[in-house]
């Protein structure tokens, strides 16, 4: 498969900094971002790649030359006039005759490829997009999927977001079909996400990869600066799904949340003083922030699984608002004891996810290849705690909700704010 990267941009927010060369050739350690994506690329056996440069491009393609030296075929082309972050991709279209990626030259990252192939071949459609959350959703563009991973919405950042929503940003990685090439446009420029990829929305031609691997736009100072600090720590390699990963695994009511009994309305959703900035201290390290929760109120016909889902977007949307964020939500709707008026008869069953069993945190545990040996689970009752023990985790009792006796169960560390967690970890 061919990789195509957008190498032209101007890098006008990050001038301040670097205004003598193109962004692609700004230093990671020894090497230019570019090369660093190269050699990320390379190593999974994508050696042919197409660069499109236009500003300064000339710095760009005495560097990387034909790319040998590299490992990798290299071939060039020059936009003489911007053409979007598309238009290059109709001029070289006859190269681009299987499926192929498209990525940004400006991006930090460092992710398993074949992976995302994979995801790619099995769901059939023209286009599949890297998604994750990220610190700042406010000011992202969001895209909304259902439960097959088809892309039903799209909302670039200047379109008006709903009140609650769901954290998952378009990462800027594409794998995309030629078909999409074939058709035609009035103008040269071209937007990607506006003109080609948001009109499949709802077609189930669409489909979004969501992983936690480490990819971060590097295009202001600010970013810069923390993309700096994440790639000299190691913790952009080690976010890369072939390795072992660690996650800090969280309860909801009462260890999130303020507990309120079983939550039915979401306007009783609030979060815990300090949450988000403990989440955020989570995000920064080298653990995963997972969600696991029991929540039987679907079961008994409480809650319906959108409002439910609702009450999470609120959650995300909070966190989210406040810089922090979860790499997934997992959740039981299932409930054993019948009688309740109402009640969703089949989802009354003696499940295997219900905690302190542990099918979600193995559900989790294989898509995240997370060890949880080296895993923590938070929460503040016994049931968090006997649920981390049944997995061989490391538990943390919260002193913040429920605590109850239900289970002989002793945590191995109890903290009082959720903060503390840091000099845990």
């Amino acid at each position: 498969m061919k990789a195509v990267i957008c190498a032209g941009g101007k890098g006008s927010r990050i001038s301040s900094l670097f205004n003598d060369i193109p962004k692609p050739m700004i230093k990671f350690g020894d090497k230019p971002i570019l090369e660093h994506e190269i050699i990320c690329l390379r190593d999974q056996g994508f050696k042919d790649i197409i660069l499109t440069i236009s500003h300064m491009g000339d710095i760009i393609k005495e560097y990387f030359k034909d790319g040998k030296w590299l490992g990798v075929n290299i071939d060039y082309y020059f936009e003489e006039t911007p053409l979007g972050n598309a238009g290059a991709l109709f001029k070289i279209k006859d190269k681009l005759t299987e499926d192929f990626l498209l990525l940004n030259a400006d991006s930090m990252f460092d992710i398993d490829f074949n992976r995302f192939v994979k995801f790619h071949k099995s769901k059939g459609g023209l286009a599949s997009i890297f998604v994750h959350p990220n610190y700042h959703p406010y000011d992202s563009g969001i895209v909304f999927i259902d439960e097959n991973d088809s892309v039903t919405k799209w909302l670039a950042k200047e379109d008006d977001k709903p009140r609650w929503y769901r954290n998952l940003v378009n990462a800027g990685i594409h794998i995309l079909s030629p078909k999409l090439l074939e058709q035609s446009f009035e103008q040269e420029k071209i937007d990607l996400d506006r003109m080609i990829l948001k009109p499949l929305c709802g077609t189930n031609k669409l489909f979004a990869y969501q992983s936690s691997e480490y990819v971060r736009d590097m295009g202001t100072p600010d970013r810069f600066y923390s993309v700096s600090k994440d790639f000299e720590s190691g913790l952009v390699h080690k976010r890369n799904l072939v390795n072992k990963q660690k996650a800090i695994f969280l309860d909801r009511d009462g260890t999130i949340n303020k507990y309120v009994g079983f939550l039915r309305n979401i306007d009783d959703f609030e979060l815990l003083p300090n949450v988000a900035k403990a989440i955020r201290m989570i995000n920064d390290s080298e653990y995963l922030a997972i969600v696991v929760s029991n929540q039987p109120v679907v079961a008994r016909g409480e809650v319906s699984f959108e409002e439910l889902d609702e009450i999470h977007n609120k959650m995300e949307t909070l966190l989210g608002n406040e810089g922090a964020y979860l790499d997934a939500i997992y959740y039981c709707p299932h409930h054993p004891d019948k009688g309740f008026k109402g009640e969703r008869k089949e989802l009354k069953i003696d499940c295997d996810c219900r905690k302190p069993k542990i099918g979600l945190l193995l559900k989790a545990k294989e898509r995240f290849n997370i060890d949880l040996e080296s895993s923590y689970f938070v929460g503040d009752t016994s049931l968090d705690i006997q649920t981390g023990k049944n997995a061989k985790m490391k538990t943390i009792l919260i002193k913040t909700g429920s605590t109850d006796d239900r289970y002989d169960a002793e945590p191995d560390y109890v903290i009082n704010d959720l903060t503390e967690i840091k000099d845990i970890i």
